[in-house]
């Protein structure tokens, strides 16, 4: 099972399970969800819900959401996800997991959830 994959279940729950996977290729250029898909969760408000959300920043940091979801933040992990959402160079500056944290929500936006507009520009 892959990094994402871990994400995705972490929030999602066993729905995460059983959902068929979406039948298009997640597409970069445009991460807005497949308006046939309806989002079955709101991936705001089932963070927002887990405890220890009100002292971690997961919002903004890809560490803080793995560290709420009881994934290893590590850099290796970290890595490996940028690897699994298609970027190759990820050496885990500030910039990269600014770019990570915000393609992991686009993917889980394009896996059926609901998230903040502003992770799908």
């Amino acid at each position: 099972m892959g990094i994402f994959s871990k994400i995705k279940d972490a929030i999602f729950g066993d729905k995460a399970k059983d959902a068929p996977e979406p039948a298009k290729p997640f597409d970069q250029a445009n991460p807005r969800p497949d308006p046939k898909v309806v989002p079955v969760v709101d991936v705001e408000n089932r963070l927002d819900s887990m405890p220890g959300a009100d002292r971690l920043n997961w919002r903004t940091s890809i560490v803080d959401l793995m560290k709420l979801i009881n994934v290893d933040s590590s850099y290796e992990n970290r890595k490996a996800l940028a690897q699994e959402l298609g970027r190759t160079d990820y050496s885990g500056t500030a910039e990269d997991n600014i770019w990570l944290h915000k393609v992991t929500m686009q993917h889980l936006a394009h896996n059926g959830g609901k998230v903040p507009d502003h992770f799908l520009d």
